[in-house]
């Protein structure tokens, strides 16, 4: 099942593409005609957005017949052919381009998530997305997030309580912004507080706390934090987690690690459509 929105954003991009058709392809490929053209991957990486991808023509064309020949979430190797269409010629001109942004944008995602995993690999360690998505994109972004073995935090600011550094310098301190908290929170919400010190640490798992944050901390301080938790609550790290320096941050114990450069900061995965005939 496509995550929800995916239909009105193909939709969007499509009119964004052809606000009065192809005039390219108006003009070049004969009424009628038929053709076949095959997605191969130039990089490897992870894959995903492939039913995506299929949507777009169904949208455009429903003559148009997609066939993938591997999953969301597989492993793509540099060369490998990951799915075929054929119908008509021009239906498949006027999807490719916007069939393929999805489809490189969505597996860049999921393959950066890929090596941040890997990277902690043999801890208990677990990525996690952020907001910081492209708007109106954030549920495709974070599924492709998930095909990459992350886990997301998350999806909106109405889904957990995550007490941030402005909200606690507005509250003059961790204990009072908690206090607030436990007077107005609806009951079963997750709530989190950022972090920046061991004794914030302290008053926000004394004062109720369901999971703490701790931010842009060095090595020295995580593993203070972590020590003294215990396992009390679960603790994310978060800032500056590069992919050179995840692997310490879990080594230290933290049961999470957010990265905004999944969304923010990938690299699309080098993906092509060619004609066969």
């Amino acid at each position: 099942m496509l995550p929800e929105g995916t239909d009105r954003l193909i939709d969007l991009a499509l009119a964004e593409d052809l606000p009065a058709g192809d005039v390219t392809t108006d003009c070049v490929v004969p009424d009628g005609a038929l053709s076949k053209a095959a997605f191969t991957a130039k990089a490897e990486g992870l894959l995903a957005g492939i039913d995506v991808a299929a949507r777009v023509f169904e949208r455009v064309d429903s003559r148009v017949r997609f066939d993938p020949l591997t999953a969301d979430g597989r492993a793509v190797a540099c060369g490998e052919v990951l799915a075929r269409v054929e119908g008509p010629a021009a239906a498949i001109l006027k999807a490719e381009r916007t069939a393929l942004n999805f489809l490189q944008r969505l597996s860049g995602i999921a393959s950066a998530t890929g090596a941040y995993v890997r990277a902690v690999a043999g801890t208990k360690a677990r990525i996690l997305d952020t907001r910081k998505t492209t708007p109106g994109w954030r549920a495709l972004e974070k599924y492709a997030v998930r095909m990459g073995g992350g886990v997301n935090h998350r999806m909106s600011l109405s889904d957990m309580i995550l007490v941030k550094d402005n909200h606690i310098a507005l509250a003059g301190s961790v204990d009072e912004a908690l206090r607030r908290v436990r007077a107005k929170a609806p009951a079963g919400l997750t709530v989190e507080v950022e972090v920046r010190s061991l004794d914030q640490a302290k008053s926000a798992v004394e004062g109720g706390a369901t999971m703490i944050m701790l931010d842009n901390m060095d090595a020295k301080d995580m593993r203070r934090v972590v020590a003294w938790v215990a396992g009390r609550v679960p603790v994310e790290a978060s800032g500056g987690m590069s992919l050179e320096r995840v692997g310490e941050a879990a080594r230290l114990g933290v049961d999470y690690i957010s990265v905004g450069a999944l969304t923010h900061s990938f690299r699309s995965l080098d993906i092509s459509l060619d004609f066969e005939g």
